[in-house]
Order: structure tokens, then sequence, then C-alpha cells
């Protein structure tokens, strides 16, 4: 998920591993996204409106100088954008009006300014999303751990390891819990046999994994 608020870019990643599968990871990716449209609404219309851009020689946003090629002002004009089909417009000339044009033009600008309204243009769900009652979680998982994903590479969640070629090697369960370290035991295939240690390794992590959610 990704949203831009007043320069600022919020984002999250939402991993269908990290949440037992793709619906969860979307209901989560959607309560993060419902929860920060409702908290950082965006900028009015008009807020935006009065932003001085980077290509603003005036200094006053909305208001622009008429002028000749050898820079000789002819009139202050006063623009701004209300609709798509709405456009207010105001010219005072710098030969009727004197140094008081430039002046003349920055306050029609409030007043232009005070006939708009709203928010600035966002996605149009936005708006569905603040007025919409907050989503049912009840059934909401946790997110998971590091330790509690199983990997592509390890289907029952404990690894095999052998120290040697000719060692036996053993099944292993280890886990790891944030600021508490880790949790391993190991099982031996010689003593136990290759089938039996896994059994037991696989137990044993479920056993970890039961344990670090008393935590």
């Amino acid at each position: 998920m990704s949203i831009v608020r007043a320069g600022t870019r919020h984002r999250a990643l939402f991993g269908k591993a990290s949440y037992g599968g793709i619906a969860q990871a979307l209901v989560h990716a959607q309560q993060w996204r419902d929860a920060l449209v409702r908290s950082l609404p965006p900028v009015t219309r008009r807020s935006r409106a009065e932003k001085v851009r980077v290509n603003n020689k005036t200094g006053v946003p909305g208001v622009f100088p008429l002028q000749l090629a050898n820079g000789k002002v002819l009139g202050w004009l006063a623009k701004t954008y209300i609709a798509h089909d709405q456009i207010l417009r105001a010219l005072f000339p710098a030969s009727a009006q004197g140094n008081a044009a430039r002046s003349m033009a920055i306050h029609e600008r409030t007043r232009q300014l005070d006939q708009m309204s709203g928010l600035a243009r966002v996605h149009p769900a936005e708006e569905a999303i603040r007025n919409a009652p907050p989503r049912q979680t009840a059934t909401l998982s946790p997110k998971r751990s590091k330790s509690e994903i199983v990997r592509k590479n390890n289907g029952s969640g404990v690894a095999f390891k052998s120290p040697r070629p000719t060692h036996p090697g053993y099944w292993m369960a280890i886990t790891y819990t944030a600021g508490k370290g880790t949790v391993s035991k190991a099982f031996s295939v010689a003593e136990h046999g290759y089938d039996k240690a896994k059994k037991l390794a696989i137990a044993e992590r479920q056993r970890q994994l039961e344990q670090k959610q008393k935590l």
C-alpha cells in the first residue's frame, strides 16, 4: 500500500506469507489504508491553491504580471481555477492603477479563493472510506514472525543438518523470538532414525511456537 500526503509517502507491505494467505494479507492492507485515510485527510483545495509553486516569480500564488519583452509591466492578473468549467480572472492595468495594480490583484485573488471549497482531488474511493464504518476485524489473523513463516524450501518448518558427509545428521527445530533470542532442539538420526527424528523435530517446533505465543 502506498499513499502520499503533504509530500510524504506512506507505504507498507503485507506479504501473504506473513499473514497466512492472500485473503488475510489483503484485509490487513485494507485496514491499514482505511486508518491512514481517516487520520490523514487530503489538504483543502484552498490551501493547495495558496502554495507558492517553484516557477512562481511574484511570491504570490495566482497573481501574475503581464509584461512586454523589455520587462515593462502592463498590468497584474489574478487567476483562480475553481472547477473544470470555472476559471476566475481579473486584470488590473498598470496604466490606470499605477503601483496599486499589484495590490488590487492580490486582494482579488483572496476574494476568488473565498469561493473555493472542498478537499484536493484524490482517489474517488477515499471519501467512501472516510464515511464507511470500520471494518470487522474479529477474525483478523495476527502477523506472523519470521520464525513462523514456512519457507518454500522448508515444508515442515524444521531443518535437516549434517556436519559432514559421513555423519548421519539430525533434524532441528528452531524458533526465534524478538528480544528473547533463539530456542532450538536437535534430534539425532543415529538415535531415532531419519523419519522419527523428523517427526520429533516437527512436534518440538509446534511446541516452541505455542510457548512463544504465551510470552
